[in-house]
């Protein structure tokens, strides 16, 4: 038996036989010709029948059609089909998984790929309902209720491969620079972030929590000498928004150096990265991209702009937009107005928010030396929205000890996460960034469910 093709290679086979196997996408059922557009993970190719013509007075080999005996009465039996494959691809219903061995053929006159396949066998793997739940107009929800059907389609299909090559040149970059991956755990005996974020589950005996953030073991991999660490996993955030960016679990992207100086060091890293994945995307992806989402992957220049946010604040002020907000933050509307003012002054994508008030960033966050209301830290903003946050992380036990305080924490509830000081730290920083939010603006897509394989959020929990 010939072995099934993927259909992208099969234009760099010769004409000859060949096994496809995949779903019905159409069916044009001709008097003469069937034609039947099939899809597969990697693509769609034509596969064409010729109707057979049947013979007058032929049965059902084309043979002379016998005379029944006069002692023997007339079959009332309908005659076998002739051209049984005729009536199978007739039958076909869109997303029938089938299975087809066929002449390959290169003709320059066939628009999808210059290929067909011309069926000689054809088998239904499954059959699928004639009408299917969900449509091209159909809203967010419901396609997100047929989330199977509706990754289907080749610029969902898209996505993911996309991503996959995105994640893996993140890898490539860590792997190639002597990081180490680790996987930290996800059920935790207290908060990694804010409390007020936490899902909570019966654990035997006690209560556990799911991880926002692996935060505290990226920095206890430093305090073990690690060095250098990443980790791609989940993270929860029981955090009731509704918005396009929001989800209550998500795939997080960490990092964790040792030894540096500044925060400067984690942007440095930061950028490298980001190069590389988009690198590995447009060489990759970039026609498939241009063609279904009409969107230019284009690689970012190093150093992206650096803008502290008390700078930026007040350049959107300029542009006749006040931040309301009674504390020291950015609200979107000013991360949009600030990567507006970015793209028109420096033609970039990407723009680092660098020096935020202590006041409104967690405890662990280093301070500036000559002015301790700021902190070593930063938000990166990609085409007007947040995908990370880094800094350089405080590894004084003494000065770690006052921020708590100083942000209304006991020491004591931190125990085991100020103990990875009391025994000695290198200076380090990182930072923690949002897959879905960069898939999400790398395609100028609206929301982060179209780049979600299976969203999470407060009122969606299947499929």
């Amino acid at each position: 038996m010939t072995s099934r093709v993927l259909i992208k290679n099969l234009s760099d086979l010769e004409d000859g036989p060949v096994s496809v196997g995949g779903w019905v996408e159409t069916v044009r059922d001709q008097k003469k010709v069937q034609f039947v557009v099939l899809r597969d993970e990697s693509g769609a190719v034509q596969l064409v029948h010729p109707r057979r013509a049947l013979e007058q007075g032929a049965g059902p080999l084309g043979s002379a059609a016998a005379t029944p005996a006069p002692s023997e009465p007339a079959s009332s039996e309908e005659p076998a089909s002739t051209d049984p494959i005729a009536d199978t691809i007739s039958s076909l219903a869109q997303g029938t998984f089938i299975t087809v061995t066929g002449e390959l053929k290169h003709d320059e006159r066939v628009k999808l790929g210059g290929i067909e396949v011309k069926v000689t066998g054809l088998d239904v793997v499954t059959e699928a309902i004639a009408e299917t739940p969900i449509a091209a107009d159909s809203s967010l929800d419901k396609r997100m209720d047929w989330r199977f059907l509706d990754l289907r389609q080749p610029k969902q299909n898209l996505i993911f491969r996309m991503q996959t090559t995105f994640e893996h040149a993140l890898r490539e970059y860590w792997v190639n620079n002597d990081f180490i991956e680790i996987h930290t755990p996800k059920l935790m005996a207290s908060a990694s972030e804010s409390r007020a974020e936490l899902f909570s589950l019966d654990y035997f005996e006690t209560t556990a929590y799911l991880a926002q953030s692996p935060q505290l073991f990226k920095q206890m991999a430093q305090a073990a000498g690690f060095g250098k660490v990443f980790e791609v996993g989940p993270a929860f955030r029981a955090d009731p928004s509704f918005t396009s960016r929001h989800a209550t679990e998500f795939t997080s992207v960490d990092s964790e150096i040792s030894w540096i100086d500044s925060h400067e060091d984690v942007m440095a890293l930061h950028e490298a990265l980001m190069v590389a994945g988009f690198t590995a995307v447009r060489e990759k992806h970039g026609d498939e991209i241009r063609e279904l989402f009409d969107v230019e992957i284009t690689v970012p220049s190093t150093p992206f702009p650096r803008i502290p946010l008390a700078e930026a604040k007040r350049i959107v002020a300029e542009r006749g937009y006040e931040v309301p907000r009674a504390d020291d933050d950015m609200d979107p509307e000013g991360e949009r107005q600030i990567s507006a003012y970015v793209r028109e002054t420096y033609g970039h994508e990407f723009v680092f928010l660098t020096d935020y008030a202590a006041s409104i960033r967690p405890y662990y966050h280093m301070r500036h030396d000559d002015d301790p209301a700021l902190t070593k830290s930063y938000d990166l903003i990609f085409n007007g929205t947040e995908i990370s946050t880094g800094a350089q992380r405080e590894h004084r036990i003494d000065v770690l000890i006052a921020q708590a305080k100083e942000k209304g924490l006991d020491p004591a509830e931190l125990g085991e996460y100020l103990d990875f000081f009391r025994y000695g730290v290198p200076a380090h920083g990182g930072f923690g960034m949002g897959l879905a939010r960069v898939l999400m603006l790398m395609l100028h897509e609206s929301s982060i469910r179209e780049v979600t394989y299976l969203f999470r959020g407060p009122t969606r929990l299947t499929p």
